[in-house]
């Protein structure tokens, strides 16, 4: 088995490039692919596993695009093969929007995933069901691998559930915007006002699809056509475990072209941040958080509905609190790339940090961390949210650490220069 050893941060200043966002890239990559011509996609150097799985199932699709340093020409191709078979990987946003696209504009497609990805639901694939989609499933029902077969989707109305994930209602609503009529989508559960669902309406505007939006209902209208270039922001998901080690090691933290414009979830873990002492200070080049004056901090009591992908960071954090700590409604991250309330109570239990989960809260009580090994389950974000604990501290291994290649490949290649004088 692969580890990182970690050792304790030597730098009071940092400043690092982080990848873009998988989220808007992945997003704007599938919107460049299916309209027609060419769109030039910047600022997209350094790219996870996650984007690269994408971009080989376009590749199989006979869509093709040409990275050169931070760019990525896209290039459209409303001629796409109608028959082909793909595999997403592991990638989540793959395998939600690809689907509610392929199934939007028919084919048919043996669509497979690997190890981990089969063994996530894909509920919304009975959704496409209901709308005459044909699938045939391989093994477990609503799970990959499975033969998608679709003459298009004529409904012009349907519904998602949030609770489960957004993407799914991410999915159908890029994927509506690349037909030929307007669609309308009916949203149910608690996260209907999710801030993944507006960075979807977000990107499908600057691709010039227009929306209307009524409380739980948008209305969807078929994008006109794409734009020539687009660029993508920095990903702030993982922007925020530097961004943590202001408050955690008292740095002074600068992650280029990160600004609080980029429409973000994750930018909700500067304002925890800021509340415990952190100055937040947005520069030409960057957010610059500096946590040098910030001193012992309280305990966190954080809805982490909206921002739940930082849900490890805190509880990485949490143990160094002067008072115990609250991470509330959390229970849909069990479903994730991997069960990560299990891997929060597992890892900190091996800190010797006490911790409990009730209902779908997890609380956690500071404490004194003894040296460990890190179970990952293959989850990229364990990984990198508990490596902050190492460089604190010291002691602590991180098992598998490639699965950060996953969104971002030289995470450990970064620390490894920040523990050195």
């Amino acid at each position: 088995m692969n580890f990182y050893q970690c050792r304790q941060l030597r730098r009071q200043e940092i400043e690092v490039c982080v990848p873009a966002s998988k989220s808007i890239l992945n997003r704007a990559l599938l919107l460049a692919a299916f309209t027609e011509g060419d769109t030039l996609l910047t600022g997209c150097g350094n790219f996870g596993q996650d984007t690269s799985d994408l971009l080989s199932c376009l590749s199989a699709l006979g869509i093709s695009a040409e990275k050169s340093g931070e760019n990525l020409l896209v290039h459209g191709n409303l001629q796409f093969r109608r028959q082909a078979a793909l595999n997403v990987g592991s990638a989540g946003t793959a395998a939600r929007f690809l689907t509610a696209i392929l199934a939007f504009l028919g084919g048919e497609y043996r669509i497979d995933a690997s190890e981990q990805m089969k063994k996530r639901p894909m509920d919304f694939l009975a959704t496409l069901e209901s709308a005459g989609v044909q699938i045939e499933y391989a093994d477990a029902e609503g799970h990959f691998p499975f033969r998608l077969k679709s003459t298009g989707i004529s409904a012009g109305a349907l519904s998602a559930d949030t609770d489960v994930s957004t993407q799914y209602a991410s999915g159908l609503l890029l994927a509506a915007a690349l037909g030929n009529r307007p669609f309308t989508l009916t949203l149910h559960g608690s996260r209907t006002q999710g801030s993944y669902i507006q960075t979807t309406l977000d990107v499908l505007h600057a691709f010039g699809g227009n929306y209307a939006r009524t409380g739980r209902q948008i209305t969807v209208y078929p994008i006109s056509a794409a734009p020539k270039e687009y660029t993508v922001a920095p990903d702030i998901s993982s922007a925020c475990y530097f961004y943590a080690l202001s408050l955690l090691c008292g740095t002074k933290v600068l992650v280029r072209g990160a600004h609080p414009d980029c429409g973000q979830a994750d930018l909700k873990l500067l304002d925890v941040l800021r509340q415990r002492g952190v100055s937040m200070t947005d520069t030409e080049c960057g957010i610059v958080a500096d946590g040098s004056s910030a001193r012992a901090f309280r305990g966190f009591d954080v809805d982490m509905q909206d921002f739940s992908d930082q849900t490890l960071t805190l509880a990485a954090l949490a143990p160094f609190a002067d008072s115990p700590s609250i991470l509330r409604n959390i229970g849909h991250i069990r479903r994730q790339e991997c069960d990560r309330v299990e891997a929060v109570l597992r890892n900190l239990g091996a800190l010797g940090v006490p911790c409990e989960c009730r209902n779908d809260d997890i609380l956690i009580e500071p404490a004194p961390v003894r040296p460990a090994t890190i179970e990952t389950f293959g989850d990229h974000r364990v990984a990198m949210a508990f490596a902050l604990v190492g460089l604190k501290t010291g002691g602590i291994k991180i098992e598998n650490p490639d699965c950060c290649k996953k969104t971002f490949a030289n995470y450990f290649e970064i620390l490894e220069k920040l523990t050195k004088e």
